[in-house]
């Protein structure tokens, strides 16, 4: 009798440890099948780069994954973006979706990353070669530079110019694809005479703003200007204005933010920008990586995430957007009265509303 009942004690118990055991097998195996994204951006601060980790974060979070983040402290700081890439593997990422600082610099540590069974695809910027991620989901940044060019020259027409243009580092290909843009559209090459000042503004307002200075010192008849970006523009705005140059300068630029970009459009004091969508950029980017988890296939090429015209002057001959459609699509935040700001600035130029999303 003793024995018996010791023998079953001694089966419950073993099975008591088998169900625990299980179910710690389970729980771990769960923890294992837990996907994780990274998602690495030039800089934090950047409203571009916002709006792009809270798009990533969205499609993370609706799927049910982990996403772990890093970015530069500059516009072109390589260095952290390596070590971003190298504790992202180390943490056991599926894929990293990255927003190249130093287009040629970050090859290597993306081949390591890809060697060691990672996806990697570049958003907004393209590596050098671009062949170095598995895929690239990015706006068409030379037609973005295309489509201000266009309209500047439009504008303009065949009345002389004097051009500065507020760039990004040589080592950002996107600042070299919307530059060489917009000279296209603006129908000259580089080191054409009407070029009278180029520098890097690192895409950022206060830079921007020192460099646009230093160009009015070496001319102060500059009458167009081209900015990389809107915080760069935003920068350059407040030179001529200082200058009390503002009214007679045209300022055309990338990007599509809520502020400084829509709110400029509705101000006057940029005549165009070229509207991106980083939030798309993001959400493809996740789901992308999510999919490569689940079946093993990877994305390859370019997909272009689209690229729009935003200006309250509409020209003929040109097509584009007003400040409502841009004030809609816009990332960031507008500040309160600027969606009927954006409303009055289009019926001023009979700009029709846009159809409903």
């Amino acid at each position: 009798m003793y024995s018996t009942l010791n023998s079953k004690k001694l089966v419950l118990m073993i099975v008591v440890i088998l169900v625990t055991l299980g179910t710690f097998g389970v729980f771990a195996a769960r923890a294992q099948d837990v996907v994780i994204v990274g998602l690495i951006t030039k800089t934090e601060t950047n409203p571009f780069f916002v709006k792009m980790k809270e798009g990533a974060q969205a499609a993370a979070d609706a799927a049910g994954v982990k996403l772990l983040t890093a970015a530069g402290k500059s516009d072109s700081d390589n260095d952290s973006q390596v070590t971003a890439i190298e504790n992202m593997v180390n943490a056991g990422v599926k894929g990293i979706l990255l927003v190249p600082a130093d287009s040629a610099g970050i090859a290597p540590a993306v081949k390591k990353a890809r060697d060691a069974g990672v996806l990697v695809i570049a958003l907004d910027t393209p590596t050098i070669p671009q062949d170095a991620v598995d895929a690239l989901f990015a706006t068409d940044n030379f037609k973005a530079g295309l489509l201000i060019g266009q309209y500047a020259r439009a504008t303009l027409g065949d009345k002389p110019v004097k051009i500065a243009t507020l760039d990004a580092a040589p080592s950002n290909k996107t600042g070299v694809l919307r530059h060489n843009g917009f000279l296209k559209g603006f129908g000259i090459e580089e080191g054409d005479a009407s070029i009278v000042c180029s520098g890097d503004s690192g895409g950022d307002q206060a830079k921007g703003q020192t460099l646009m200075e230093n160009c009015l010192t070496k001319d102060p008849d500059i009458n167009l200007v081209y900015s990389i970006n809107e915080p760069a523009a935003a920068g350059g705005y407040t030179a001529l204005k200082n200058a009390g140059k503002a009214d007679g300068v045209m300022i055309v630029a990338v990007d599509g933010g809520c502020s400084p970009g829509i709110t400029g459009i509705i101000s006057g004091h940029f005549a165009a920008t070229s509207q991106q969508y980083p939030l798309k950029m993001a959400q493809m980017g996740v789901e992308a990586v999510i999919n490569f988890a689940k079946t093993g296939d990877k994305p390859w090429g370019y997909t272009d995430t689209g690229v729009t015209l935003i200006s309250a002057k509409p020209l003929e001959g040109i097509d584009s957007q007003g400040a409502v459609f841009g004030a809609q699509s816009c990332w960031g935040t507008l500040e309160d009265g600027e969606m009927d700001a954006a409303v009055a600035a289009d019926k001023a130029a009979g700009i029709p509303a846009p159809a409903a999303p």
